[in-house]
This record gives structure tokens, C-alpha cells and sequence, in this order.
């Protein structure tokens, strides 16, 4: 019987009880006792590919420098399902008093439209001792993670300065958005992505390319005078899980927040609500579309002029843009969608918008705006109070309404 007639019979045997590591140190082992030609030899009788026989032949050399421990415990092989049960398993209840600890208002209610958390991991931990769970910090942040909560947005709440009310006005958003999901009115997260060069010019990030032949872009980000750049304003409709962008080729202002939004409802939100005759709009407190931008609620009126539909504003309070639903749930996969892609023309850019998709199952329609709108647009004290614009007694500088004006 000749040398790889012995390894393919040695092969057959073992390999039934060989998990992939052990298989690939079996491999690297037979070839490293048969000397020159043993990984070809080995390759031969068993099909294990050679580069994964050299990477074991490399694990056994650094094995021989460190020797494993002589204890026999630490050498055992665990049966399935032997170990200690997960805090989960053996205390039920506290994922349930975790969640109650971090926001009353999503308890129960893993898709609530907010979920956020301005308490330490240490700070919970201590409570839940208090409730009788016996829970570390680093625990508690582990839990918070199974629970789609973000350690960066708890960071978040220590930067810049804090209004006394901020936790008061997200648990107000919340709120709002729940009672209206509730009776079938829509509810959107709005905003303007950051302005983006047209032409061919380098986009962070990488995509699959053949070897040695990147897409060639120009060296400097010099504007182009013909293509410009481009400002992406986003619509996302938080219960249906969709998303509209307003491509628009000029200045970034609120009349050009407010025709995205009336774009949207035209192209997509009539026909999804045919029975709203409301609508929530949850917004950042600055920009085209900030608490005391003027054409921002004078452009308002109008679309709720023209719409019939009284609209409902609240802004996110400062410092806390990042905290926006659009940001996370439709911004960010549009940036991973078109990452490491020269946004050489608008077809383009509004063709990887319009493409973008994840696992939940995120739908985004765009189009190009072409119209122009002038920025530096005045609007006067009169003209402000011609607005059927009413706000509400908590923040009202964040939370109001605009009802439509009786022809």
C-alpha cells in the first residue's frame, strides 16, 4: 500500500470525529512526518487544500514554542450545552426591569420610534441590585446591546451643553409619534444630508473592483463648475420603513425642505395614508428646516394650504441631531451603499440613492430636483402673523402646529 493509500485510510477514519481545526492540524502533522512532498502527498489523498494544510503546519510551530497546559480540566472538551446558563435564563425577569430602567416609554416595544438611554452602565447595574438582580456594568452594556441600544448614544448625551428639558422633549416625541402611529397618521424624520461634489471625485470607502484596475478619479476635489454639487434632503416614513430623497442641485433652504416633504406626500405618502388628514414631522433644531427658520414654517403653511393636512413639528432638541431616526435608519445605508463610488453625474447619485436596501427590508425612491431656490429670502413679522401656526404650552419653540387656512 504506498504512502497516500495510508493517509486517504488514516483520513477516512478520523475524519467523521474531526472538527475543521483539528483536521487542518491532522493534515499539517501527516505532511510535516512524510518530509518533502508530504503536502502535495496529503492534498492528494484527502482533498484538504494546501494553503489550509500550511496554515496548520504554522499553528503546530507556534503550539511548539508555547506548549499547551498540562491541567487536564483546561484540556477537556465541554459535552454540548454544559456551562454555566445565561443571566437571561436564570433571572427572566431581568431584561424586562433593565428595559424599564432605561426608558419607561419603550418597555415591551422593540420597534418604539425612540430608543435612547442617558443613564451609565454602572448607574443601572446599581439599580437592578436594588430590584434584586445580581448584574455587573459590564453586563448590564452587554444586555443593552441585545437590546439595540447604542453605547455611542449614550456618550452623546455628555457632549456640548444640555438643556435642562432635553429628556423631557424626546420623551414628548415619543409620545406624539406613538398616538399617531396609533390612529394611522403618518409620521416622518426628516433632514438634509451633507452637500456632495458631482464629478469624478475619490468616495471614501472601497467596493470590488478587478485586481489592479480602481475606478481613476481626479486628484483634487476641485468643484466643477458644470456639475456642482448636490444636496440630498430625506424623508423617512418610520412605519412603513421607507424613504424618499429630494435630490436638489441648488441652495439648501426652508422652502427646499418643505417641497421634498411635499414631494414625498405626493409621490408616496397620499397614496400610503388615504385617510390622514395629519401628519407628524419630527425635525432637527437647525438648518434649512430649524425651530426658528421663518421660510421653513411659512413654506409650511403652504403644503398644509394646499395639502389640507394640519401638520404637527417637533424639533429634537439641541445636540442631538445624531439622535434623529433619518440619520441611522436611511443616511447611513445610503452612504454604505455608495461608498468607494465616484458620484460622477445626478443620474447616478439618484440611481444609488433609489438602490438602497438592507435586511429589513428599507424601500428609497429619489428624484432629481432641478428648481432653483433663492436663499436670503426675509420673511417679515406680518407675514409670520398670517400663519395659522399654534403651539403647544411644553416648548412651544419646538413644538407646534400648522393648520390649513380656509380658502
Amino acid at each position: 500500500m504506498s504512502d497516500v493509500d495510508k493517509i486517504r485510510e488514516r483520513f477516512g477514519l478520523l475524519a467523521p470525529v474531526m472538527d475543521e481545526r483539528t483536521m487542518r492540524l491532522w493534515a499539517a502533522a501527516e505532511a510535516k512526518a512524510l518530509g518533502p512532498g508530504g503536502v502535495a502527498m496529503v492534498t492528494r489523498a484527502t482533498g484538504i487544500r494546501k494553503k489550509r494544510i500550511r496554515a496548520g503546519r504554522l499553528e503546530l510551530e507556534q503550539m511548539a514554542r508555547r506548549p499547551p497546559t498540562d491541567n487536564p480540566r483546561l484540556q477537556r472538551v465541554r459535552r454540548p450545552g454544559a456551562g454555566r446558563k445565561p443571566l437571561t435564563v436564570t433571572d427572566p425577569t431581568l431584561l424586562v426591569d433593565l428595559e424599564s430602567l432605561v426608558d419607561p416609554l419603550t418597555r415591551g416595544d422593540p420597534e418604539s420610534p425612540l430608543r435612547w438611554t442617558a443613564k451609565s452602565t454602572r448607574t443601572l447595574a446599581e439599580e437592578l441590585g436594588r430590584m434584586g438582580h445580581k448584574v455587573s456594568s459590564r453586563k448590564v452594556a452587554g444586555l443593552l446591546k441585545t437590546l439595540d441600544y447604542s453605547l455611542q448614544a449614550n456618550r452623546k448625551t455628555s457632549e456640548g451643553s444640555q438643556h435642562p428639558d432635553r429628556n423631557a422633549q424626546f420623551e414628548y416625541i415619543n409620545a406624539q409619534a406613538e398616538a399617531f402611529q396609533a390612529s394611522g397618521q403618518p409620521v416622518i424624520s426628516v433632514d438634509a444630508k451633507k452637500k456632495e461634489l458631482v464629478g469624478p471625485y475619490k468616495n471614501g470607502g472601497r467596493e470590488w473592483m478587478p485586481k489592479g484596475r480602481p475606478e481613476e478619479v481626479k486628484v483634487h476635489d476641485f468643484i466643477d463648475e458644470e456639475l456642482g454639487k448636490v444636496t440630498p434632503y430625506g424623508v423617512y416614513d418610520l412605519g412603513r420603513n421607507e424613504g424618499w430623497v429630494n435630490v436638489g442641485i441648488d441652495h439648501d433652504t426652508g422652502e427646499f425642505a418643505v417641497a421634498s416633504i411635499e414631494r414625498w406626500w405626493r409621490d408616496m405618502g397620499r397614496k400610503a395614508y388615504s385617510n390622514a388628514n395629519t401628519i407628524l414631522i419630527t425635525a432637527d433644531g437647525g438648518g434649512s428646516n430649524g425651530s426658528r427658520n421663518r421660510l421653513w414654517k411659512v413654506s409650511l403653511q403652504d403644503f398644509a394650504d394646499r395639502s389640507r393636512l394640519t401638520v404637527t413639528v417637533a424639533h429634537l432638541p439641541p445636540g442631538t441631531s445624531k439622535w434623529n431616526k433619518i440619520e441611522h435608519r436611511l443616511f447611513s445605508q445610503v452612504s454604505r451603499n455608495w461608498r468607494g463610488r465616484p458620484l460622477v453625474s445626478h443620474e447616478v447619485i439618484v440611481n444609488l440613492i433609489a438602490s438602497t436596501k438592507t435586511h429589513t427590508g428599507l424601500k428609497v425612491r429619489a428624484k432629481l430636483d432641478k428648481r432653483t431656490y433663492p436663499g436670503g429670502i426675509k420673511i417679515t413679522d406680518k407675514q409670520m402673523k398670517t400663519l395659522a401656526l399654534t403651539r403647544e404650552d411644553f416648548h412651544g419653540e419646538w413644538n407646534y402646529t400648522i393648520d390649513p387656512r380656509h380658502d
